[in-house]
């Protein structure tokens, strides 16, 4: 910690009578705010509310079809034969004419593959945690990012998401990031540009496990 935060922060404690950083567990207060209501599965509803905002999604059943549902959309997109991966999906197997890279993404990368930690099904979007295996290069700077969501990760509320976050005790990471579609813009003339500041599609693999 540098000399000039922890002066701002010695300076803080003692206006409020603390001679040292505060040992107790934080935990959260009880109850929560109003949510909006709706009806329906939460898994049907997150796949509308994504395809409603230009995402693409595939449904498919286990981790196994992973590198064939990549393939087909590589070749759908006529992108380069490279992925950029997560170190987080080692174990996937991919086909064997793909340059599969487990690396943060660089600006010559057309396409990503992440996984997620949650998706919310309230309004649409995917929740990202940053990491050592999950860098956020990996969600912003190809051309295309491909997530794989789990049915079993669709939670009904963006609430939902933190509640899931202390359950599982993971550690506050860098930047929790929340991606609701591609890329998109009305900058210029007030007309819609997809991949302005960010990936030009969003691909979901939605597997049934």
């Amino acid at each position: 910690m540098s000399d000039g935060r922890e002066r701002v922060l010695a300076q803080i404690r003692s206006s409020l009578g603390r001679s040292a950083p505060g040992q107790d567990i934080v935990a959260p207060l009880a109850g929560g705010g109003p949510r909006p209501a709706f009806e329906g599965d939460i898994v049907e509803r997150f796949e509308a509310k994504m395809l409603e905002k230009s995402a693409t999604l595939v449904r498919i059943g286990t981790a196994a079809e992973v590198g064939r549902e990549v393939d087909r959309f590589l070749r759908a997109q006529q992108a380069a034969r490279r992925l950029c991966v997560s170190k987080a999906l080692a174990g996937i197997a991919w086909p064997a004419d793909l340059d599969v890279q487990y690396r943060a993404a660089v600006r010559e990368d057309q396409t990503s593959v992440t996984p997620c930690f949650a998706a919310v099904a309230e309004s649409g979007g995917v929740v990202t945690l940053s990491g050592p295996d999950t860098p956020s290069t990996l969600n912003f700077v190809p051309e295309n990012h491909i997530v794989i969501v789990h049915a079993s990760q669709v939670v009904r509320h963006f609430e939902d998401v933190w509640t899931l976050w202390r359950a599982k005790g993971v550690s506050m990471p860098r930047s929790i990031n929340i991606i609701s579609g591609p890329s998109r813009t009305a900058d210029i003339e007030q007309t819609i540009q997809l991949g302005a500041h960010g990936p030009r599609r969003l691909h979901i693999l939605l597997l049934a496990e």
